[in-house]
């Protein structure tokens, strides 16, 4: 950190500087030019707690090691932005942020060639056993028979999560002559005939994959995705590789099947916790690991802090956030109105995500009652990045939203309609996709709060937030109380419980508030009771 620009800049009695920027974590100075070469710019590079009066600065540049608290922007009180030179923003408070009308933003994709190549890496180092190569030769020994590798030319690629960095992993295994397998649930086979690569289900990428990478952010669906269950799926002899979120990937897990022999070999260069604790993990021969760098390359260095600087200016010089984190600019009046149903549609399309797996090709959102007096352009984009944020490799907002959808092959549109079916203001949600379709409708009551009242026609009434069961039946006598019993056997506790139904003894709906998540081995076995047709756990 450069404390003579501390000194040189810091808060002077008279500025004639237009605008006032702090630059609190080290950054590349070359990525830093828009800023340090603006003469309408204060720029000061010093770590906030050496700074005696942060009250004047409009613009905030952080790294990971600054932490935006909300005790930190009340001593910022002329802040209007908050920039994130990287992808993550775990360490800034966003709801704080947005309270006080702070924009976050951060460079969603000035690092995806440094990761996909650093990926590309692991895997031709892993599999031609590099690294050990290396520590064998330096420590005087000769031994061409220990490191015998394998070729990647014909060997199956599956790539779990096909966001901007699989993407580029996939252009890269085409040149190797790698068959590519890919699973995302929002790839269709449009973009997939056009990329050269083949959809398939996760079972088809464990099964049948020589190599399996993943790109997948880290959520409570994708939590543990490799673990004990699904890693006995692959082939014996794959090859594992994480570049993405450390715990996507099972260490435990790992370790047994590194062990039996089922695994040939793992590449890491992220963990469940950092820096690495389990070393017994790392002692493992056919393990690689380096130390979360995937993204560290001068170049994706110097991209990252470009790009949020010339953010910054051309936010502070009254132009759109294109990578906003949290809400758009809006007017603390405007915010207050539409804070309800922004908070809505998330929800929303957060639960149109978990319930339709299949490809996407189309979402449409209908408006109407009072929330057609707001601007609902702000809230179908509100949707959209609540659809999308639980399957993209990369922080999704509503700014973003829309070209996010357009790479995906999403189209989506909104309409004002005049029916409101009783409700004083009525959000409709239809998601289509390439072999089914599914719908929601939900609104604001002010002494109740967001309510989902309709799913694909069955009528309903509950808040979506929680731990939820979704489950399609036939409206038979029972089936309830063997839903009810299964539940209790596996010490799982309803809290509250819809039934909706169209007609007697036909299709029907039950949506379920739990007290915990939802295992996998509970929703098999819900699904083998007679009369369930599917159980689909939903995380609000």
């Amino acid at each position: 950190m450069n404390k003579q620009a501390l000194v040189e800049n810091e808060v002077p009695t008279e500025r004639t500087a237009k605008y006032h920027i702090l630059v609190s974590d080290s950054m590349s100075q070359e990525g830093l030019a828009p800023l340090l070469r603006n003469s309408d710019v204060n720029c000061v590079e010093s770590f906030v707690d050496d700074v005696d009066d942060l009250s004047s600065f409009d613009a905030l540049l952080v790294r990971s090691a600054t932490k935006v608290t909300e005790e930190l922007l009340l001593q910022m009180p002329n802040l209007k932005i908050v920039a994130r030179a990287g992808v993550g923003v775990d360490n800034i408070d966003l709801d704080a942020a947005t309270k006080h009308g702070v924009v976050v933003v951060n460079a969603p994709d000035g690092n995806t060639i440094s990761t996909a190549e650093h990926t590309f890496a692991m895997i031709c180092s892993l599999l031609r056993k590099i690294p050990q190569a290396n520590a064998s030769i330096k420590a005087g020994e000769w031994n061409r028979k220990a490191f015998q590798g394998s070729e990647l030319r014909g060997k199956t690629l599956g790539i779990v999560g096909f966001g901007r960095i699989g993407t580029q992993i996939a252009k890269r295994a085409r040149a190797f002559e790698m068959p590519l397998l890919v699973f995302d649930p929002f790839l269709t086979k449009a973009r997939a005939e056009k990329i050269g690569v083949t959809p398939a289900s996760l079972d088809e990428v464990l099964s049948e994959s020589d190599i399996i990478t993943v790109h997948t952010p880290l959520t409570k669906e994708t939590k543990g995705l490799l673990g004990m269950e699904n890693i006995s799926k692959t082939k014996k002899g794959v090859f594992l590789i994480n570049c993405a979120r450390g715990g996507i990937i099972d260490e435990e897990a790992l370790k047994h099947y590194l062990a039996n022999g089922h695994i040939a070999g793992a590449a890491l260069d992220v963990f469940e916790s950092e820096p690495a604790q389990d070393q017994e993990l790392l002692q493992y021969d056919n393990v690689i690991a380096t130390p979360h760098i995937a993204a560290s390359t001068k170049e994706a260095q110097l991209n990252v802090a470009a790009q949020v600087s010339e953010e910054v200016i051309r936010f502070l010089e009254g132009q759109p956030a294109t990578n906003s984190i949290n809400l758009p600019t809006l007017s603390k009046e405007v915010y207050e109105k539409i804070q309800p149903y922004y908070d809505l549609t998330k929800r929303m399309g957060n639960l149109l995500s978990q319930v339709m797996k299949t490809p996407v090709q189309e979402i449409e959102v209908f408006y109407g009652g009072n929330v057609t007096e707001l601007e609902t352009s702000i809230t179908t984009r509100s949707l959209i990045a609540g659809f999308l944020q639980p399957r993209v490799d990369a922080a999704v907002n509503d700014v973003n939203a829309a070209l996010i959808a357009k790479e995906r092959g999403i189209i989506y549109g909104e309409k004002h309609v005049s029916n409101t079916f009783g409700y004083s203001n009525l959000i409709h949600a239809i998601v289509h996709g390439e072999d089914r379709r599914f719908e929601i409708k939900g609104t604001y009551i002010k002494e109740y709060g967001a309510r989902i009242v309709s799913i694909n026609g069955f009528n309903v009434d509950f808040i979506p937030e929680g731990h939820l069961l979704y489950i399609q039946h036939n409206d038979k006598p029972g089936v309830i109380g063997r839903m009810g019993q299964l539940l209790a056997e596996h010490n799982v506790n309803i809290a509250t419980m819809q039934v909706g139904r169209t007609e007697v003894g036909g299709e029907a709906i039950m949506m379920i508030t739990v007290d915990k998540t939802v295992d996998d081995a509970v929703l098999q076995a819900l699904c083998s009771i007679d009369d369930i047709h599917s159980a689909n756990r939903i995380e609000g």
